[in-house]
């Protein structure tokens, strides 16, 4: 008996923002609707550590639009936070957006509520840099964090911690192990297998101009599983499948989990 073929999980990238504001409950709610197996999203932390999701760490159009600009996240409190319209201005890049005035960037609280609606994943990144490292808290700190909410809402086995900055995975690594964590990364000659021994990430998350067949056989034939970001047409999806990724982050999870049906892959 032929084996089944093996399926591909759609992660919406920041929940869908070829359809809504990035980032937003209505964005999440829409992919949600559709389908996905997990939502992706970004965290960072208000001046008054609270984790809000969030891809940008200063507040500025389209994304969102306020009393100032480039204001920095993590120098106002969740209530100052709710005077920015993160969802007034269509993004440009994505023709099909629609506006909903009126949104604000959500608390990583408000998104977690959203899992009773299904069996869906969240793949939640830690935004931050050590060459700005003013815009968010210590590593530690915001992964204890984001470790609270977890275990609040009991998401220990939903949850994908990943991150470009692996020192949040080490933290993670050391206080939950059994949070799953996701490796990013986008530099052309990194070494995928150095990346997941480096960080203890049994995902690798490239950006999808990287992927190739053979890089995907080798991370497979160690055990790890591999999920690009952010390829959002068919071509692209097309690569994807040839190269035999588990799982594509998309823009538009919705279009994307149509063409992988029609091809018995979802």
């Amino acid at each position: 008996m032929a084996a089944s073929t093996p399926k591909i999980q759609v992660h919406g990238h920041r929940g869908a923002r070829a359809m809504f504001p990035e980032n937003t409950l209505p964005a999440f709610e829409y992919a949600i609707r559709q389908g996905v197996d997990a939502l992706e999203l970004d965290m960072a932390v208000t001046k008054d550590n609270v984790v809000v999701v969030s891809h940008d760490l200063l507040l500025h159009k389209p994304v969102c639009s306020g009393p100032r600009e480039d204001v920095p996240i993590r120098e106002v409190t969740l209530a100052e936070l709710r005077q920015w319209d993160c969802g007034a201005i269509r993004n440009p890049g994505f023709a099909t957006q629609t506006p909903i005035p009126g949104t604000h960037i959500p608390t990583l609280d408000e998104v977690f509520q959203l899992a009773s609606r299904g069996s869906f994943e969240f793949n939640i990144e830690t935004k931050m840099s050590d060459r700005r490292a003013e815009l968010s808290p210590e590593p530690e700190a915001f992964v204890k964090l984001v470790l609270e909410l977890v275990r609040k809402h009991k998401l220990e086995k939903r949850v994908i911690l990943q991150s470009f900055d692996f020192r949040t995975l080490a933290v993670m690594k050391k206080l939950a192990p059994e949070i799953r964590l996701s490796a990013l990364f986008v530099e052309k000659d990194r070494d995928w297998l150095a990346v997941a021994k480096e960080t203890g990430a049994r995902i690798l998350s490239p950006n999808s101009k990287l992927v190739t067949s053979a890089r995907v056989k080798a991370a497979h034939d160690a055990k790890l599983v591999v999920i690009p970001w952010t390829p959002n047409t068919p071509a692209e999806w097309d690569k994807m499948i040839a190269a035999g990724a588990d799982a594509i982050i998309s823009d538009d999870p919705a279009a994307l989990i149509a063409y992988l049906k029609k091809k018995g892959l979802h």
